[in-house]
């Protein structure tokens, strides 16, 4: 695959260790960024995932993604690095397999592992791409609750 389907801007206090979409670092169709103050992405015509957002639908289908990789508490900063007008778009709620522990109480009752979300919007945007999941430890439990909404 010649093209980026999606580009991953992650904050750099994010615990590479804990990362579920580290394993994804190689892959030809993700492009990822480290989030810095200079640190430009054009995000006009992207779909860009926010929780206060419609859901992705089909007229959507072949956008590029753009997921702002970082605890909840970043997303304000990580937008700032999104030039020109990028598309807010949310997830249908599925439920994360990811054992999720927050002790800010800032994420959202529908907030999803990050290798999850994109998995997730790479398919609602015509990507369907389970190998995505492969290192993924709570892939399979994943896999079903996705299997259980009707897209």
């Amino acid at each position: 695959m010649s093209s980026i389907l999606a580009t991953i801007v992650r904050h750099p206090d994010e615990n590479l260790a804990k990362c579920t979409l580290e394993p994804l670092r190689l892959r030809k169709e993700l492009s990822f960024h480290q989030f810095n103050a200079v640190l430009e992405i054009n995000a006009s015509d992207a779909i860009v995932l926010s929780v206060d957002a419609p859901v992705i639908s089909k007229a959507d289908t072949g956008r590029p993604l753009i997921l702002l990789d970082g605890n909840w508490k970043h997303v304000p900063k990580l937008k700032s690095c999104l030039k020109g007008t990028p598309i807010y778009r949310s997830l249908p709620r599925v439920v994360t397999a990811y054992p999720r522990r927050n002790d800010d109480g800032l994420d959202p009752v529908e907030g999803l592992a990050s290798v999850e979300a994109l998995y997730l919007a790479l398919k609602l945007l015509g990507h369907d791409d389970p190998s995505l999941l492969n290192q993924y430890h709570w892939r399979e439990q994943f896999l079903k609750s996705v299997a259980l909404f009707k897209f």
